[in-house]
């Protein structure tokens, strides 16, 4: 590896340390190296901060980062917003090469920061690392070119695509999801503990979580980010619930701190004042015509509330519902080497994909001990 890769690598580990700090801003590492090789500065940006990466590296480094090489995950910004631009910056610091891994997905910067730093006579170098790069920070693409959260589906289930067996209540019905909590199956988990754990580290690098109401009343989930890292704002739980049957005393709602948020189509008068007196905010939301909440209108809906990504930890109907409206960019499968056979809850329920019928493309699998994972796309965040 050369240096300019390893100090690259550097940069994404300190934008990495960002993750559930920087939100709705991007995740941004940057190290600043003297013509002798010498790291002199360093940085990483948190929203609760303010300041970016690079300026943070700049004040580290005094007056030796005149003549420096600054490495950064993202474009230094050419445009004023909470800070001033960060090209700028470099410039008057006297910084004679810079290395970036891609271009800022901003329309408000998309090359107009490189450009600057060009023209003032700066090397800049792009694209080392890009791929890394462009999938940090995927979800900020998507919400500042869409105005949308990156939507990701999430599901643990056999080798069969069965997420649960036949012997939960309401299991049968495609009701009982017990995939939100790493997937148990009646009193037994499908996945393993290694798996379990990687999805608590999954939680963390999203803002909200959604699960459907049949999964609270089968399961009774806490839907909470337990990796044990820190959070600027508490991971958003969402629950879809058409007619607001939410049990009042389910986990959700009991541990409720301004941190879930009931989306309805009908809401009976009586149960929307007990949950808001437990803190609960409750939504209306545009329906199918079926009643169903429609889910681009929960995913217009969430990215408004500034929520960059949502991760769907729903049952058969919920991913269904998902995956027949379209918004899903996403996919991470967990699979256990079990069978359960035909009785048994599938991945999907309640809607016919014929017609709608979707590819995942550039998927990576995962080993987790016995199981393993997929991670793949369904269209491109930065299209």
């Amino acid at each position: 590896m050369t240096t300019d890769e390893q100090l690259m690598r550097k940069a994404l580990e300190l934008a990495r340390a960002g993750i559930g700090l920087v939100s709705p801003n991007p995740a941004v590492g940057a190290v600043l190296v003297d013509a002798s090789g010498q790291e002199v500065g360093s940085g990483t940006h948190t929203y609760e901060g303010v300041k970016h990466a690079e300026v943070l590296a700049l004040a580290q480094a005094g007056n030796s980062a005149r003549g420096a090489t600054l490495y950064v995950n993202l474009e230094p910004c050419s445009h004023q917003g909470r800070t001033g631009p960060c090209a700028d910056a470099v410039i008057a610091a006297g910084i004679s090469r810079v290395v970036c891994a891609m271009e800022d997905p901003n329309p408000l910067v998309a090359g107009r920061g490189i450009a600057k730093l060009r023209a003032s006579g700066i090397r800049v170098e792009v694209g080392l690392f890009g791929l890394e790069a462009r999938k940090l920070n995927e979800s900020f693409a998507k919400h500042i070119r869409r105005h949308k959260p990156l939507v990701t589906l999430k599901s643990a289930m056999t080798l069969d695509g069965k997420i649960a067996d036949a012997t939960k209540p309401g299991s049968e019905r495609g009701a009982a999801t017990p995939a939100t909590e790493g997937a148990r199956s009646g009193y037994h988990w499908i996945t393993g503990q290694v798996a379990r754990a990687h999805v608590q580290e999954l939680r963390h690098q999203h803002d909200a979580i959604l699960a459907g109401v049949g999964t609270v009343m089968a399961d009774d989930p806490l839907l909470t980010d337990r990796s044990g890292r820190p959070r600027r704002r508490k991971l958003l739980r969402v629950i879809v619930d058409s007619y607001l049957r939410i049990p009042p005393a389910s986990r959700v709602i009991q541990t409720a701190e301004h941190d879930v948020l009931v989306l309805c189509s009908t809401a009976d008068e009586h149960a929307r004042q007990v949950l808001e007196a437990q803190g609960i905010r409750i939504q209306r939301i545009a329906a199918t015509p079926d009643g169903r909440p429609d889910f681009a209108a929960i995913v217009q809906t969430l990215g408004e509330m500034e929520i960059t990504s949502l991760l769907i930890e729903g049952g058969a109907l919920v991913n269904g519902a998902a995956l027949a409206s379209g918004e899903v960019d996403k996919v991470y499968l967990y699979y256990a080497p079990k069978i359960f056979g035909g009785s048994a809850v599938p991945f999907i329920a309640g809607e016919d994909l014929r017609g709608k019928a979707q590819c995942v493309q550039r998927f990576e699998l995962h080993r987790f001990g016995e199981d393993f994972a997929l991670e793949g796309y369904l269209r491109d965040p930065y299209a």
